[in-house]
């Protein structure tokens, strides 16, 4: 399907899953605790942006899949999520086509053209791989494919790539994800790709986190591995609906930019220190516990924080190794948690965060509680005069159709939620009958970071909405709306940044 099908089935099917849940979460009973505490250390002023410099140079606009192929023409996966620059990553394809190439594009800004052109391979053979293997008890998707070519990454600058891989004879293409990632985040917004949604939504083989051959939970797959292709049409997994947009805008501010993924985040407990911000993009759903206490701790430590979506922080996982390397698997037994050997060996079971065992709902990090699927309602200003808006021209009352969807998130005291927390938009919604709010909001940590959530899944996709509503734009969303969220997001990372004055 072409991209506004794509995005329009992306967003409908990534609040359908969450949706098992949906519009009537349990609400658990309790006081709301205190932010965080804590003196924040000095943080580093921003030095000349390497983003700025990077995006000055011409970009390439022929980056994009102009013909995906049958299925099956090619199609590959990496054997890291993320490295560092210099690093070797070995990528596994399978195509029906003689031969193939490998291109490498930065994403960004580059003046409009999104992307640049980085590297490029020669000709390599191609050959089509065996078929996939699904494990019988966890219904995981697999395959062995062997390393078929080795990237080398010596000299790519840091950032969110997609290798596009070019079957011979123009057959087919096809991407595979990349995220060559920073070694350090001091004095940086740091952008954060959300790899473990990614593949929680991949259906590719037939199975994902919510669905398998009956198309519903009894036959769904427990845990998945990233040794495999992503299904959808472009290979690009969910960067370019909701990433993508995000960092176009950071990049062409030329704010100060660092890039990680979940998995590196729940790695490293130093990694973000020093960082000015963590920004969480479009849909970012499933979370390990280290990576919520280490995301937890930069906040406490001074760190600000931006959710960009919506349903963030709602799946506590478990990673695990594959034959290719460790932290290769997502583990997510949700309702089935009593099942999973890892819990009956100690590990945190593998359900919602609000649920028991180890109750812990997100709203204590983000302000805000995911509250249900599907919506698609105003957006609906209630505080014009806050810094945020500035340069909007936004007044109270004013709204802008189709920006809340298809998930949601508010302000519900309900749920343990920080003391002193804005509302900035309360947007009414209805959801399966029942009346809501959706909530944009922000609190201030007591270490004196901002933390910022929007409450809907939209806001990242409306980033790249133009002109009237109809035609080619995303769920209706027309240019006013993209307007209004582009430049509050300008406000908000400008602030952080400390670039604002």
């Amino acid at each position: 399907m072409g991209a506004t099908g794509r995005r329009r089935f992306l967003g409908l099917a990534a609040g359908a899953a969450a949706g098992l849940t949906a519009c009537g979460p349990s609400r658990p009973a309790g006081p709301a605790p205190a932010p965080g505490s804590g003196t924040a250390p000095p943080t580093p002023a921003p030095s000349p942006s390497a983003t700025a410099a990077e995006n000055a140079r011409p970009g390439d606009a022929d980056w994009r899949i102009g013909n995906a192929g049958p299925a099956g023409t090619i199609e590959g996966w990496a054997d890291r999520v993320s490295a560092l620059p210099g690093e070797q990553v070995g990528l596994h394809v399978s195509t029906t086509a003689p031969g193939f190439t490998v291109t490498a594009y930065r994403m960004g800004w580059y003046g409009g053209a999104r992307a640049r052109r980085v590297w490029t391979s020669g000709p390599l053979p191609g050959g089509k791989q065996a078929p996939f293997t699904v494990d019988r008890t966890t219904r995981t998707v697999s395959t062995a494919w062997p390393r078929t070519t080795t990237v080398d990454t010596t000299g790519w600058p840091e950032g969110c790539y997609l290798l596009r891989l070019d079957a011979d004879g123009g057959a087919g293409q096809q991407y595979v994800p990349l995220t060559v990632r920073s070694r350090t985040t001091a004095g940086t917004t740091v952008v954060v790709n959300a790899v473990a949604t990614w593949q929680a939504y991949n259906e590719w083989g037939g199975y994902n986190l919510y669905n398998g051959p009956t198309g519903g939970l009894p036959t769904r797959s427990l845990q998945v591995t990233f040794d495999r292709p992503y299904r959808y049409d472009d290979g690009a997994g969910l960067f370019l609906v909701y990433e993508a947009p995000l960092i176009a805008l950071a990049e062409r501010l030329g704010i100060p930019l660092s890039y990680t993924t979940g998995i590196d985040l729940a790695a490293d407990p130093e990694l973000l220190h020093g960082a000015r911000a963590v920004l969480s993009l479009g849909h970012d759903e499933y979370w390990s516990p280290e990576q919520r206490a280490h995301v937890t701790a930069a906040r406490d430590a001074g760190t600000h924080l931006a959710f960009l979506g919506a349903n963030c922080c709602y799946r506590r996982v478990r990673y695990e190794p594959s034959p290719t390397g460790p932290d290769r698997t997502v583990v997510c037994w949700k309702g089935a948690w009593k099942d999973d050997p890892g819990y009956r060996a100690g590990h945190p079971a593998t359900t919602d965060f609000r649920s028991p065992p180890g109750a812990d709902p997100e709203s204590s990090l983000l302000g805000v509680i995911y509250d249900g699927y599907p919506v698609d309602a105003p957006y609906v200003v209630t505080d014009p005069g806050h810094w945020l808006l500035a340069g909007t021209g936004a007044k109270s009352g004013d709204s802008f159709p189709h920006l809340v969807g298809v998930e949601y998130d508010r302000v519900d005291p309900s749920f343990p939620t920080p003391a002193g927390i804005e509302t900035i938009a309360h947007s009414p919604v209805v959801c399966e009958g029942r009346h809501s709010y959706a909530d944009t909001a922000l609190y201030r940590a007591g270490s004196g970071a901002l933390v910022f959530a929007t409450g809907t899944m939209r806001w990242v996709e409306s980033l790249d909405a133009t002109g009237p509503a109809g035609g080619s734009a995303v769920h209706g969303i027309d240019g006013r709306a993209g307007d209004f969220t582009r430049k509050v997001t300008e406000n908000l990372l400008r602030r952080f940044a400390g670039t604002d004055h």
